[in-house]
């Protein structure tokens, strides 16, 4: 599932390619793709020009001339840029046609992802409920110390609630608490003011090193836009088996039904 430094980075790359591009015409083959009246998602889109492009947490937001067009990657959406002879294959649910003869197409095998329509002057600091982006200044250790204040939670589903903060994943989720030295598992009550500041800098540090590394190219997400992520090579226990500072065996625990890869010895 495509967490934030691969959303940040399909954004940046479609913003490189179709940014000033206009809509002139869309297909829907899968209704249940869009939120809302399907008749006036195509309507309102045709004619309009991509002229934004931004991201909360996990979710794209296409700024056009009069409205913003979010979509929700879910588990394994994708978009490809294509010519109109290119074959279309059964999993490609969107298709925008450009103003340039090119096509994009939205392409989701499992059919989770999401597309609506929302006005241009939407507030989304709030949206769904998100928490703070990682790299915001209200993202700190006081944030992390008032939040947590007499949770119980798991260490691993504090980061993956999204409105604590958004993006996180499970495979960045791992490696932020693998750098702080603290096992999935543990309680957020049994965390210190050192730990919590921890958590924050190396949220950001390690969202960074993957944006700047094109996020993770792993089994269940690739990208589809000509880049191949190359953090899977940095990553210390997510999905690894002997961890690089100990030379220990890899554990795997189940927390809240998602697999938490950790090293027993590094990890307290």
């Amino acid at each position: 599932m495509p967490e934030l430094p691969e959303v940040e980075t399909v954004l940046r790359t479609l913003e490189h390619q179709i940014q000033g591009r206009r809509i002139i015409d869309v297909d829907v083959f899968y209704p249940k793709m869009i939120q809302g009246d399907i008749q006036e998602f195509k309507n309102h889109l045709k004619s309009q020009t991509f002229r934004q492009f931004m991201r909360r947490g996990k979710y794209l937001l296409f700024g056009m001339d009069d409205c913003i067009l979010m979509s929700h990657l879910r588990m394994e959406g994708r978009y490809y840029i294509q010519d109109p002879q290119d074959s279309i294959n059964r999993h490609m649910h969107v298709i925008f046609h450009l103003d340039n003869g090119k096509q994009l197409r939205y392409m989701d095998t499992r059919k989770f992802g999401r597309m609506q329509i929302l006005p241009l002057d939407t507030d989304f600091s709030h949206f769904h409920n998100l928490g703070p982006e990682p790299f915001d200044e209200s993202f700190n250790a006081d944030y992390v110390h008032t939040y947590i204040k007499r949770k119980k939670t798991p260490l691993k589903s504090l980061l993956l609630d999204q409105s604590f903060v958004a993006g996180i994943g499970n495979i960045y989720a791992d490696e932020i608490l693998a750098a702080c030295g603290l096992r999935p598992g543990r309680s957020c009550k049994r965390i210190t003011r050192n730990d919590e500041a921890n958590i924050v800098m190396h949220t950001k540090r390690i969202l960074k090193a993957a944006i700047a590394a094109g996020g993770t190219t792993i089994r269940t997400y690739t990208s589809s836009l000509g880049v191949t992520g190359r953090f899977q090579t940095e990553c210390t226990v997510h999905m690894q088996k002997i961890c690089p500072r100990c030379h220990g065996e890899i554990h795997v625990k189940y927390i809240g039904g998602r697999s938490s890869y950790y090293c027993p010895h590094c990890q307290k």
